[in-house]
This record gives structure tokens, C-alpha cells and sequence, in this order.
């Protein structure tokens, strides 16, 4: 009996000396990551980038557009590599990003302004996405993006009376 009650002081000493695990990210560590890092993707994007977007995309990523069209993680690498579309700009309207948390999953959501030119044809429009993040053993990695149909131009705003 004696010893069983040695062991138990023994494993209650242990296990309170034992250091404690190391806390992972807060949940507003891992929105200002993810936000840089949908920053940092739209901006490859713009570039042409396709290795850093390569190191973003997860393997089996697919971005569905608003026709309804689907597009891989290899469709995007060769059209980049490619430059099939040349941009001028390729950025989320300030203000407009806001990125969720839940775990190890994470969605921004944000209105994009695309300009420049395709298959020879200049374009600009705006659109709302949605991208959706898994934290991975290696990191934060975009597996599913979703985006809007081109939203409607905007009207000038119209000039104040007095």
C-alpha cells in the first residue's frame, strides 16, 4: 500500500513539474495571419506570381466563379505561368476585407477590383469573394474560393444642393 501511494505522489509531482504545452495562436493572431496572407495571394495573383501562389494553394484547391465555372489549382499555376491575363490591378477595396475564425478553418470574404487586359480585350470590374483557409501541419493553406458574379458599376455619386 505504501508504495502505491509513492507512486501516485511520484506521477502528482511529475505531472505538475511537467511544463505546460505551448498555447497555439490567438483567435486575432490567426485572423491578422490569414488576412496577410489572402493579401499576399491576391498580390501574386496580380504579379503573375505563380510560384508564390503555388506555396498558398492547397493541392486539391478549386475556385468556383459566379457562372459556375470550376477551376483547379492547376488551372490558375499554367493561366499565371501563362499570363493569360495581364493586370493593372488585381486588389481588395480597402476596407472591405473581413476574415472569420473557427479552429483550424478560416473564410475572408472582401470586394476585389480587377483591371487590365485578356485575350486581348481590356476589362474592369468589381466582385465579391469568399476564401476559405485550413490550417495545415505546414501552415495556412487556400483550399476553396468562391467568387460573385461582376457586380453592377457603380453610379457616380450625385452632386449636393445647397
Amino acid at each position: 500500500m505504501k508504495s502505491l501511494a509513492v507512486a501516485a505522489l511520484l506521477f502528482v509531482i511529475a505531472i505538475s513539474s511537467a511544463p505546460a504545452e505551448a498555447a497555439g495562436p490567438s483567435p486575432d493572431e490567426d485572423r491578422a495571419a490569414v488576412a496577410k496572407l489572402d493579401t499576399e495571394y491576391q498580390a501574386a495573383v496580380e504579379r503573375n506570381d505563380a510560384e508564390t501562389m503555388g506555396r498558398i494553394l492547397a493541392d486539391d484547391f478549386v475556385l468556383v466563379v459566379g457562372s459556375g465555372k470550376t477551376y483547379t489549382r492547376e488551372d490558375l499555376l499554367e493561366s499565371a505561368r501563362r499570363k493569360d491575363t495581364v493586370y493593372e490591378h488585381q486588389v481588395e477595396d480597402p476596407g472591405t476585407q473581413t476574415v472569420r475564425v473557427w479552429g483550424d478553418t478560416s473564410v475572408v470574404t472582401a470586394r476585389l477590383w480587377l483591371k487590365g487586359v485578356s485575350a486581348g480585350k481590356p476589362f474592369e470590374r468589381r466582385l465579391w469573394f469568399s476564401d476559405t483557409y485550413v490550417r495545415t501541419a505546414t501552415g495556412w493553406r487556400y483550399v476553396f474560393g468562391q467568387a460573385s458574379l461582376a457586380l453592377p458599376a457603380e453610379e457616380p455619386a450625385a452632386p449636393k444642393t445647397p
